[in-house]
């Protein structure tokens, strides 16, 4: 991997990580494209570690709080109905599904799962989710009325961004949009469910690098991480702001026209799948 490639592919990692499009599809795509070779799964976790410290940091009080919150709820069962100790232990029941499924479908995580193919339908058929969800959204319910069925059912929803394509937010939010939450407390919660499974999937694959198994090494793998963080936190603060105001339309948009446009290129020979 070249230091360029690993400056496009940061620039990449930081804009589309926290929205509805696929990080993991982009970086794919835009490799393809570009003529690179694809950058792999292994490269894909550890720059979202640079994405995963944005949310850290731009949510550390609210994380310090939930954390706290849910320490507490291990020894005093009277703070076990506090809404932040209740939302510790959802985003760990949520983290479930896809901790499980990471680890059986590992192989095709890495293989099959990001034929271009693969991404561009994914990206047209969750689109069209995510719009028929937008619409038919209630887009009222807050955090605090968060429920064990549900969280279970936004952990699945998490669980299909294994497949390049989806999103994970997008999945996530479009759950929540299903369920009736509302648009920014639906993408609140994609970003705190997230955190466990992204770090550990960065942990597990960072061996990856540099060892042959993976096309990238260390030096520009770093640079790329340290690149998504900084795009990541900014637009972290303009998605939150955007959805206050606005439906995902354009995003949905986006996700049919890019995955049209791959498959015409796949089929027309312009790309390998």
């Amino acid at each position: 991997m070249s230091w360029v490639s690993a400056v496009v592919l940061g620039i990449v990692q930081g804009l589309t990580e926290f929205l509805p499009v696929s990080s993991s599809a982009h970086q794919r795509v835009v490799a393809a494209l570009a003529g690179w070779d694809d950058p792999g799964a292994a490269f894909t976790a550890v720059t979202q570690l640079g994405t995963e410290a944005a949310v850290l940091i731009y949510f550390r009080r609210d994380i310090a709080r939930i954390v706290v919150a849910w320490v507490r709820s291990l020894t005093d069962r009277s703070r076990r109905s506090d809404p932040d100790a209740r939302l510790g232990w959802y985003v760990i029941l949520g983290t479930i599904p896809i901790a499980v499924l990471g680890l059986l479908l590992q192989d095709q995580i890495e293989t099959a799962f990001r034929d271009l193919r693969v991404v561009a339908a994914t990206l047209i058929g969750f689109g069209i989710v995510l719009g028929i969800a937008d619409r038919v959204g209630a887009d009222e319910r807050p955090l605090t009325r968060l429920t064990t069925g549900h969280a279970i059912g936004y952990g699945f929803a998490q669980a299909l961004a294994l497949i390049p394509g989806v999103s994970r937010s997008g999945g996530t939010i479009t759950a929540g949009l299903l369920l009736g939450y509302r648009r920014e407390a639906a993408a609140r919660y994609s970003f705190l469910l997230a955190i466990p499974a992204v770090l550990a999937s960065g942990l597990l694959e960072v061996r990856k690098i540099g060892s042959g198994e993976d096309h990238a090494e260390w030096g520009p793998t770093l640079l790329a991480t340290g690149i998504a963080f900084v795009v990541g936190y900014a637009a972290i603060a303009w998605f939150l702001k955007y959805i206050t105001t606005h439906r995902f339309t354009g995003f949905v948009i986006y996700r049919i026209g890019l995955g049209v446009v791959i498959l015409a290129l796949v089929g027309t020979g312009a790309l390998a799948p």
